[in-house]
């Protein structure tokens, strides 16, 4: 024998308490999904800060940095182009730490651990081979542009200084235990500053650059000296570099600071 079943009712027939039963159901499914992102904000809002941004969305960047850590080679090289399709007038990305005229008694600082700061000349980097890169250089604002920059690769000049090394030997990046882990720069007035990974730092496409289009570069592009470092957005790439240093502590970063990533690799 079949198991009996209640006819169903005509929606006009249902009990009005069994409608307000869904009513209240539904109301309590979408409270509790709405309260679910309040609740979120308000544990967000009530997170201390950690550099310079709320500790969670911190943990996601620095999250984020770990990934792009894991893909990182200086095989892996960026794309560049025909010195034809460099943009022959570059656009400027910011003025801050260059606001005031250049040093003419400009040098380059260089703290080394145990030694007296190192003191060179723009002339001193023009001594070490030069090589030209013609790549898009990419704003972390959204927009980019081909341009054509020349100077000497970072890597050479810790090479030829023995810079980045603990063991004041010449920084090789297969000896990962000897090798201070971040680069810090800043411009000679102090008003921006950066910190770069030892692995980036030695990227064979980083330069400390002095040319830009074949002509030396002008103040609004960080005469006399600035970095060029292909792997990273604008951000990272300091204008009138006046003192550098190395520590296995993070530096200071201007825009870290204010929020940004620290990476900001591409």
């Amino acid at each position: 024998m079949s198991q009996s079943t209640e006819p169903k009712l005509p929606e006009s027939d249902v009990p009005e308490s069994a409608v307000r039963r869904k009513v209240l159901q539904s109301f309590g499914l979408f409270a509790l999904a709405a309260a679910v992102p309040v609740g979120v904000y308000e544990w967000i809002t009530h997170s201390p800060k950690l550099r310079g941004i709320k500790k969670p969305f911190r943990q996601v960047l620095d999250a984020n940095e770990q990934v792009a850590r894991t893909y990182f080679s200086n095989t892996n090289l960026v794309r560049t182009f025909p010195v034809e399709a460099a943009e022959k007038k570059a656009r400027v990305n910011g003025y801050d730490g260059i606001r005031t005229p250049v040093p003419e008694d400009w040098k380059l600082q260089i703290d080394r651990p145990n030694a007296e700061p190192l003191m060179l000349a723009i002339d001193d980097i023009k001594a070490l081979p030069k090589h030209e890169i013609v790549y898009e250089f990419k704003c972390i604002e959204g927009w980019s542009q081909v341009q054509h920059w020349g100077g000497a690769r970072l890597s050479d000049f810790l090479e030829h200084y023995k810079l980045g090394s603990k063991s004041g030997n010449s920084p090789t990046p297969d000896n990962t235990n000897d090798l201070f882990k971040y680069v810090g720069m800043e411009t000679p007035d102090k008003g921006y500053y950066v910190g770069i990974d030892i692995e980036s730092a030695m990227h064979p496409q980083t330069l400390l650059a002095y040319e830009l289009n074949g002509q030396p570069i002008n103040a609004a592009h960080g005469a006399p000296l600035r970095l060029i470092i292909p792997v990273k957005y604008g951000v990272k790439n300091l204008k009138r570099i006046g003192r550098m240093f190395f520590a296995d502590q993070r530096p200071p970063d201007f825009w870290a600071e204010r929020g940004y990533d620290y990476y900001v690799g591409l």
